[in-house]
């Protein structure tokens, strides 16, 4: 296996900026009305959940962020991406091979309508570019 020159201040900043990302786009801002309805979720429901504390969930997608910057720092320094075009490349394949495809056959085994996914995947899909964007830049 080749080396890899990873830089961690930019997994770092790369899982960072995916929190955000998270944040804002299952915010009001953005889709937080259109995801509720596709989860199912009343207003009540995510309120008895926060209540029930979210920590735990935070936490890991946090851990889970960090995973995959990590791993897309890799892909990056494997396939000597170094530029804006190839990061955007390495972001959008990762998504379609990976984080799509799965996303995809975990909904079409649960009762959630299509739109669970494609709010999802959208998301998957912009911090997937994102990573693959700032992990191929920043060396």
């Amino acid at each position: 296996m080749p080396t890899a020159n990873v830089n961690i201040l930019a997994v770092l900043v790369a899982a960072v900026l995916t929190f955000v990302l998270g944040a804002v786009w299952y915010s009001p801002v953005l889709f937080a009305k259109q995801w509720m309805a596709a989860q199912g979720y009343t207003a009540e429901k995510l309120e008895e959940m926060k209540r029930k504390g979210v920590t735990r969930a935070y936490a890991v997608s946090v851990l889970c962020y960090l995973v995959t910057a990590y791993v897309m720092a890799l892909l990056a320094s494997y396939t000597n991406s170094t530029t804006l075009a190839q990061g955007l490349w390495l972001g959008l394949l990762s998504w379609l091979g990976f984080a799509a495809t799965v996303g995809l056959t975990a909904n079409m085994f649960s009762e959630k309508p299509i739109a669970a996914w494609v709010l999802d995947a959208g998301y998957q899909l912009s911090y997937l570019v994102l990573m693959g964007v700032l992990l191929s830049l920043w060396r």
